[in-house]
């Protein structure tokens, strides 16, 4: 029997479903591409933005074709929020919300001998307990996404995520240390703490136990090279944390530090829980503090009330700061988040003039952000072999700038080697493998 995933949103729903896909191992299964003929399918949803519900159901429709005789399994933050409407979708055999992703196996098989759909979705928003989906081995041997918290108790007026996720709850740190020593013995070279709210880890914990905490507890492990951080909220870099990470030699000096906007008319609006004044601070304190460090961020245009001199006002900060990589989304209303009800919704044409023009004004600050580094030797993680260029291999830097490297022997993947950077891309570094 043969099982395939598709994984939509975040770097948690990549760990789980890496969790999921060890589950089916253990239960005689072979994992393979979601493009190729299968079994069973595995769609682990998103549900931020309406085109996450779209792509879902897509791709639930594509999986049908591929195989009309398969057991579909949907799971994740879609069907949390809209279990009834996903259960409808022509196909779906089993409906699991995030909660159950752990019980995956024994639907899919109940669904096959019993021929009816399963729903199976728990209630999350007084969630109190760290739900376990452990990994004992990756399919991949390069970096490990580590999932050490969950949930979210923010309440930012677009977002779902707290409804779907609940309420925060962190892995306990002696597991997290264990799971670490084991991804060590199987090859790894680099992990990425991942979660919901990845600032709040530990405060639902016994005792005083922080984020800052656990990476202290990993600085001391061996084995384990690189060690990245999740997307993170600004105000976790007070001066005491910036002071403890500084100097820790495994911890990348890249931080992906979430802005949504950086007019604070908007950011109010938003329910965000910094200024913008607070959060260049942020920025500036971390460029004075940690050698090449590179900062990225997530943007949101078209947010309900958003003027022209609001959206001015967010361009403007991000010309002045040239952070390393904007990501850019256009507001999507989302039912039953404040935001959806708020007046003066933005125009779609608008949205999209907005969009563009913060990702012109990205692809300048991450090329000028590659140019520094032409003429310097980095060290990089191998990870795959680019596709359509033998020879090829491409890998990120320490502060994460993605590079094409020329000139390297075969079977490096999950490597670190010494390259020299050559040139400067739109979006990619090109470097020499230095023997």
């Amino acid at each position: 029997m043969k099982v395939a995933f598709a994984t939509l949103g975040c770097r948690v729903n990549q760990y789980e479903s890496e969790a999921m896909a060890e589950k089916f191992i253990r239960d005689g299964y072979e994992v393979t591409d979601f493009s190729e003929v299968s079994d069973v399918y595995v769609i682990n949803t998103c549900t931020v933005t309406n085109m996450g519900d779209k792509k879902s159901r897509q791709i639930i429709s594509r999986a049908r074709r591929q195989n009309e005789n398969a057991v579909i399994a949907v799971v994740g933050c879609y069907s949390q929020m809209a279990p009834g409407e996903v259960s409808k979708i022509e196909g779906v055999d089993v409906v699991l919300g995030t909660r159950n992703k752990g019980d995956v196996v024994y639907y899919v098989n109940k669904a096959r001998d019993e021929k009816e759909v399963q729903v199976h979705v728990e209630g999350v928003l007084k969630n109190n307990k760290f739900e376990e989906l452990n990994i004992e081995e990756y399919q991949d041997k390069t970096r490990a996404f580590l999932k050490i918290q969950d949930g979210c108790n923010r309440f930012c007026t677009f977002c779902l995520i707290p409804y779907a996720r609940g309420s925060v709850c962190s892995k306990n740190p002696e597991k997290v240390i264990e799971e670490i020593n084991k991804l060590s013995e199987h090859g790894f070279k680099e992990i990425i703490l991942s979660g919901i709210h990845t600032a709040s880890y530990g405060v639902d914990l016994e005792g005083t136990i922080t984020l800052v905490d656990l990476l202290e507890k990993i600085e001391r492990l061996d084995g384990i090279e690189r060690v990245r951080i999740g997307s993170i909220e600004p105000a976790f870099f007070t001066p005491e944390v910036v002071e403890k990470i500084k100097n820790m030699k495994k911890l990348c000096p890249q931080f992906h530090l979430s802005l949504q906007s950086g007019c604070n008319a908007t950011l109010k609006r938003m329910n965000r829980r910094y200024s913008a004044e607070e959060y260049e601070n942020i920025v500036n304190v971390l460029r004075e503090n940690i050698k090449d460090v590179s900062i990225t961020t997530d943007v949101i245009v078209g947010f309900p009330g958003e003027t022209e001199e609001e959206f001015k006002e967010t361009y403007d900060f991000l010309s002045r700061l040239k952070l390393t990589k904007t990501h850019v989304f256009k507001y999507s209303p989302r039912k039953g988040t404040k935001a959806s009800d708020m007046p003066n919704q933005v125009d779609g044409n608008i949205k999209e003039e907005r969009s563009k023009a913060l990702i012109d004004l990205n692809n300048k600050n991450e090329k000028a952000f590659i140019e520094n580094y032409i003429g310097e030797d980095l060290d990089v993680l191998i990870e795959q072999e680019v596709r359509d260029k033998k020879g090829i291999y491409e890998g990120y830097t320490r502060n994460y700038i993605k590079v094409e490297v020329h000139d390297m022997p075969e079977n490096m993947k999950g490597q670190i080697v010494n390259c020299r950077i050559e040139e400067a891309k739109e979006d990619y570094g090109v470097a020499t493998y230095l023997k």
